[in-house]
């Protein structure tokens, strides 16, 4: 999953790489390099109850490509709907980039500088996003780039796998 997160004020497209696995011991581990490890198994909690996503049986390992560290609430929309992608074992959509904090209702909360982000990934090719609805409005995405408004967690897991931002 393709994350344009901010380095300071310049945005940045970075990998969000997730596997998720049946675990083989009594306690699923989770690993996470380059992301905040209680933030993940905070998500993890938020994907199951608010995502409807069964995490409890499985490992979950987590990765930011590239070494990079991101501890940005942002970066939250992207971790869920990767770890949606290898548990359902579901590719995500080519050219689609995601952004969004994800509250504990499972509520998809604004972030800064949307506009910045979404211009980022215009530049480098992509052609759709999915952002917090409170975003849109602000976010006046430059031409040739779709932006879907989601206002909860499940509404993103559905536009990105089952409504077609492709």
């Amino acid at each position: 999953m393709v994350l344009p997160a901010l380095e300071g004020t310049r945005p940045v497209l970075v990998e969000v790489q997730a596997l998720v696995s049946p675990t083989s011991f009594g306690t699923p581990r989770r690993t996470c390099l380059g992301f905040d490890s209680n933030r993940a198994a905070l998500l993890v909690a938020v994907l199951e109850r608010r995502g409807g996503l069964d995490l409890l049986g499985c490992d979950v390992f987590l990765n930011i490509a590239g070494g990079m560290e991101i501890d940005e609430p942002a970066a939250d929309l992207a971790v869920t709907i990767a770890l949606a992608s290898s548990l359902r074992n579901r590719p995500i959509p080519p050219r689609l980039v995601v952004f969004g904090e994800v509250g504990l209702a499972g509520e998809l909360r604004a972030v800064t500088q949307p506009e910045i982000r979404l211009s980022e990934a215009s530049k480098l090719g992509f052609e759709a996003a999915v952002i917090p609805k409170a975003s849109v409005a602000k976010a006046h995405p430059p031409a040739g780039l779709k932006v879907f408004g989601a206002r909860t967690l499940a509404e993103a897991l559905e536009q990105v796998f089952e409504e077609g931002t492709r």
